[in-house]
């Protein structure tokens, strides 16, 4: 039986040999050593693994990789590469939206979904894209803080749709 699952992972080709079963987070940190996407509660409930599976936001621990079969999948790792994740650090940085870190890829990624969707979004907006996130150490308002002047100072850096080539 040929398990062979083909996509894209931040703008490369891939092809892997996988229970399809496999969840994509387990595929992206043990298989091509992506560890940005964090195991936190393993449900579906933290958001710590997020990443993006066709600009969608989605929880790769709940994901089987086979879901990904032909699809584009972003990790912060590729967004790192990105003028668009320099601004969203800057701004997380500069509103102290960031603590012990276990938390930020995932709201990071919550916040590119988001600003690919709705390039000025209201604080509402904000806050419902962040609700499939926890965050135990920082709170939400300074993350909410940095997304909005993200979106303010980084005006023109996100697309009207999404992009594959991030």
């Amino acid at each position: 039986m040929d398990n062979a699952i083909c996509f894209l992972l931040n703008n490369r080709s891939v092809t892997l040999q996988a229970d399809p079963l496999r969840s994509l987070l387990d595929t992206l940190r043990e298989d091509f050593g992506l560890t940005g996407a964090k195991k936190g509660c393993g449900e579906g409930e933290c958001g710590a693994c997020a990443v993006l599976v066709d600009g969608r936001l989605v929880n790769s621990c709940i994901t089987p990789v086979i879901a990904v079969e032909g699809k584009t999948v972003f990790t912060i790792e590729g967004l790192r590469e990105t003028p668009r994740f320099q601004e969203l650090s800057r701004c997380f940085a500069q509103a102290g939206a960031v603590q012990c870190g276990f938390c930020t890829p995932g709201m990071v990624m919550a916040a590119e979904a988001l600003l690919m969707r709705n390039s000025f979004p209201t604080e509402q907006d904000i806050r419902t894209a962040l609700s499939g996130n926890l965050c135990r150490c920082t709170g939400y308002s300074a993350i909410v803080a940095a997304i909005m002047t993200a979106a303010k100072e980084g005006e023109g850096l996100w697309p009207a749709s999404f992009d594959p080539g991030i």
